[in-house]
């Protein structure tokens, strides 16, 4: 069996990093004279003790202290250079990184069960930048130069070399608990915190519904349990490591204190000079204190090899989409053919096998009971969910070979539920483009009815947009969302519930922003319940259970499938024709194409004794 190869997610960070190798070689480098220098203090006490108290000498007192002050200088400006090294490394590491985790929390966001769970890819990001940037990371290039240091002790006396082992492994065993006991409570502290602060912004987002429905205390019980258990977990954790942070510090003071008694008896027995046992004490100190750094920061490399592993799954589970060769602009013919969906996350499709044709100038009404599979076609057929069987082509292309710009580029799309973004009305309706085109962004709001409404505004179209629109209303939201799908001249238009907001006005401003696009050659699907939104509709096609039901022209598929066709098709009543022919009585009003009533709620034709809807 081949061996296997490293994880794609885990691959493309590590290749990250390599970028970033010659610098690390750098801090290596100078780690290394580093490490030296801190020899300096060390042999200063052993000069001192051993050779100017012995002689007396001022000049060479001051001759030494002049060579020291130089040599710890120079370390000081090693050790501040390889910090800024390894923070520009941090930084270089996430600036590299943040388009991608945050381009693949965009398409997992797309999958209904990652949706609902809360997104941390750029905390974990944040979490080995963070990790990158710190001191913690000097141990990791100073630990090897613990041998040294206690090969340095055993020349001073074997005993203080044995003692120094002793406590270095005690240290090391300090280590290996602080991770093994803190790895869960780190962990389960992340994930209470990460769902707290998820609940938060959801409610903070619904703040109307929670005030207006008298959910405050709730919402406020059941956050504060989420809160209360995130810091019940950080507390436990954060006693964990705190524990053993406090022992190694504690232990290695009083191993140095142990040091110096040893070494004081040695002198006693004239076995060591004092300049040694000063020196075996300071070397002590500096040969441990990497142990006890990489504890005293074990929580935040705890939380960076979380953020490793979390963005691993995320980029393995969301490879960098493949650039595209760029196609010609399409013309505005939709084919789908045999098209199978499964919803992201589920195993039972919600589409099965449709096929239908939409031509350039056309328009194609999608109807049916809630359910029925309308919203996860306009899904499909916009490229958001994947198709399992089958194919969507536009122009003949599937999507698959349009990249996702490009394909949002010739494909308009308004959802059921418009969210806009905090910017201003007219960088929203440019899909936030980098360098709107002024004209593009004004005739995409006249299309779309929206014109008048906007210059209302406060500023125009440079009013700010705050908390997705909230103090817009619903049919203002969605002219806007309607003008967003628009702008840009898309071939294609997808409107899920476009009217469901709307009043009359804005109807009449949808209809006429549909009989635009047909006029200039585009073609136009409409997922509806309401009979006002497929007046425009030369076809139309009845869903149930994720199949189609019937296709084909829409006042013969109305006519097979409604009863009160006439209403939904806005053409005059048998009662109206009397009316008309009896001018002398009152007439009787039809219900007009901009009725409330929902199609799936229609009284249909009674085949064979029973009553079936649409």
């Amino acid at each position: 069996m081949a061996a296997r190869g490293p994880a794609p997610g885990r691959e493309e960070l590590r290749a990250t990093l390599r970028k970033s190798r010659s610098l690390f070689r750098v801090v290596l480098l100078f780690s290394v004279f580093a490490n030296i220098l801190v020899l300096t203090g060390p042999l200063f006490m052993l000069q001192v003790y051993d050779r100017v108290l012995s002689s007396r000498s001022e000049a060479t007192l001051v001759a030494l202290f002049a060579l020291v002050a130089v040599l710890y200088a120079i370390m000081g400006v090693l050790d501040y250079a390889r910090g800024r090294i390894l923070g520009r490394v941090g930084a270089r590491f996430q600036s590299m990184l943040d388009r991608r985790v945050f381009d693949a929390l965009l398409r997992r966001s797309v999958d209904p069960n990652f949706r609902n769970r809360p997104a941390t890819g750029l905390r974990d990001l944040e979490s080995i930048q963070r990790l990158l940037s710190s001191p913690a990371l000097f141990a990791f290039y100073d630990l090897p130069w613990t041998p040294l240091f206690l090969f340095a002790i055993f020349i001073f006396h074997p005993l203080l070399g044995w003692l120094a082992i002793a406590g270095g492994l005690v240290l090391i065993v300090a280590t290996v608990l602080n991770q093994v006991l803190s790895k869960a409570p780190q962990r389960e502290s992340m994930q209470a915190s990460a769902t707290a602060e998820s609940f938060a912004e959801s409610v903070r987002r619904d703040a109307e519904v929670v005030q207006s429905l008298g959910m405050r205390g709730a919402v406020l019980g059941r956050w504060r349990q989420q809160r209360d258990m995130a810091l019940d977990t950080s507390i436990r954790a954060a006693d964990v490591s705190g524990t053993f942070s406090t022992f190694s510090k504690t232990w290695r003071f009083f191993l140095q204190s142990g040091m110096l008694a040893l070494a004081a008896y040695l002198v006693l027995q004239g076995e060591l000079s004092p300049g040694a046992m000063i020196a075996g004490s300071v070397l002590l100190g500096r040969a441990l204190a990497p142990v006890e750094q990489a504890i005293a920061q074990w929580s935040l490399v705890q939380r960076a090899r979380q953020g490793w592993v979390s963005l691993t799954q995320l980029l393995e589970a969301t490879p960098e989409e493949e650039e595209k060769t760029e196609l010609p602009r399409p013309r505005a013919m939709l084919d789908v053919a045999g098209l199978t969906v499964i919803p992201p996350g589920e195993k039972i499709p919600t589409l099965k096998a449709v096929s239908f044709r939409v031509g350039p100038g056309m328009a194609l009404g999608v109807i049916g009971q809630s359910a029925s599979g309308k919203s996860t076609l306009a899904r499909a057929i916009t490229g958001i969910w994947p198709a399992f069987q089958g194919k969507v082509r536009l122009d003949g292309a599937s999507l698959e070979q349009f990249s996702s710009e490009t394909l949002g580029q010739h494909i308009g799309y308004l959802p059921q539920d418009v969210s806009l973004f905090d910017a201003s009305v007219a960088d929203n309706i440019a899909r936030l483009s980098a360098n709107p085109d002024p004209a593009q962004i004004v005739e995409a709001a006249k299309k779309a009815g929206a014109h008048e409404m906007i210059l209302k505004l406060p500023d125009g179209y440079d009013t700010r947009i705050q908390s997705g629109g909230s103090r817009l209303s619903g049919g203002q939201r969605q002219r806007l969302g309607l003008a967003r799908a628009l702008y840009g001249a898309p071939v294609l238009l997808v409107l899920d519930e476009p009217n469901a907001n709307l009043d009359s006005e804005g109807s009449n401003a949808l209809n006429s922003a549909i009989e635009g696009m047909k006029a200039a050659g585009g073609s136009v699907i409409i997922m509806a319940h309401r009979p006002a939104a497929i007046t425009q509709c030369e076809l139309l096609m009845v869903m149930e259970n994720g199949s189609v039901k019937d296709f084909g022209k829409r006042d013969d598929v109305l006519r097979n499938n409604v009863k009160n066709y006439e209403q939904v098709a806005g053409k005059p009543t048998p009662a109206k024709r009397v009316a008309q022919a009896q001018p002398s009585q009152p007439p009787k009003v039809a219900p007009s194409p901009q009725s409330s009533a929902r199609i799936g709620q229609i009284a249909p034709v009674k085949p064979s004794g029973t009553e079936q809807g649409t």
